[in-house]
């Protein structure tokens, strides 16, 4: 269903292209043109998930997609939500394609340098931010980064923990993996694929919540270190339209300001929980 999806969202419409073409900018684009699109891998519960029980793109939720259609309505136009995976999201910013990405994104220099990335807009109460998922027969064999070199592990690709598992491995790994989407990472682990998942430590436990049977733990004493003056998920815009990015700033400011946000990544933790994803 998702490969349908994605090839029925390839690329951006011919009148997409024609207003941008006629506009000053891409935020005058799209106030012209009357939609935002928005390019998100919806499979990173609680920010951006798939209801079954809805259709349409109204089975896209999360506290992501929320602040998605929040921006819209800010705008003043329509939100329409683009599924990809992860690696697509990325290069369709780079190459100018969508308008934003709104999918979990964290900071790296890598990501700065190919696009625009806003203030942060969430900030997680975790003490501990990226951890390791393994299953619970690893526990005793899995103390330290270094106990890794012998273990399969998998990340998704494109995201952080990728750089994470590239420069936090004081000994590498046995083999690395690649996955589009983190969920795919949990299962893997949870069917004895691979033996762990560099992952983002709320949704991981989110998922552990949601199937208490999994089998699965976070490694305890485990964590993966980012500077706190990157921390905070972005939104990313294509380079240059420095116009979009202002304008999306400031919404940014009134939700954080608001608190809204956090209350619609409550409300959608709950809901993945009771769908458990």
């Amino acid at each position: 269903a998702l490969g349908l999806m994605l090839a029925a969202c390839g690329g951006s419409s011919s009148e997409t292209q024609a207003t941008e073409g006629a506009a000053a900018n891409r935020l005058e684009a799209i106030k012209e043109r009357g939609y935002l699109e928005v390019a998100t891998e919806p499979y990173f519960s609680p920010f951006e998930f798939i209801d079954p029980e809805r259709s349409g793109d109204d089975m896209y939720v999360g506290a992501d997609i929320e602040l998605a259609r929040y921006i819209a309505d800010k705008l003043g136009v329509e939100c329409r939500i683009i599924p990809l995976d992860f690696a697509t999201v990325l290069s369709s910013i780079t190459e100018g394609k969508y308008d934003m990405a709104i999918s979990a994104l964290a900071y790296t220099p890598a990501r700065a340098e190919a696009m625009e990335l806003s203030d942060g807009y969430f900030y997680s109460t975790e003490e501990t931010l990226y951890g390791l998922l393994i299953r619970e027969d690893l526990a005793d064999q899995v103390k330290t980064t270094s106990d890794i070199k012998d273990l399969s592990v998998v990340v998704q690709s494109g995201s952080l923990q990728e750089v994470f598992a590239n420069e936090q491995l004081p000994e590498g790994c046995a083999e690395l993996r690649y996955v589009s989407a983190t969920t795919d990472g949990f299962l893997m682990v949870q069917e004895g694929k691979v033996d762990c998942c560099i992952t983002a430590v709320e949704p991981a436990e989110l998922y552990i919540k949601a199937n208490p049977d999994c089998g699965m733990i976070m490694a305890p004493g485990i964590e993966f270190t980012v500077d706190e003056e990157l921390e905070g998920t972005r939104i990313g815009i294509r380079k240059g339209e420095t116009e979009l990015l202002d304008e999306v700033n400031s919404i940014l400011a009134e939700v954080v300001e608001s608190g809204i946000y956090e209350e619609w990544y409550e409300e959608y933790s709950e809901l993945a929980a009771s769908l458990g994803v």
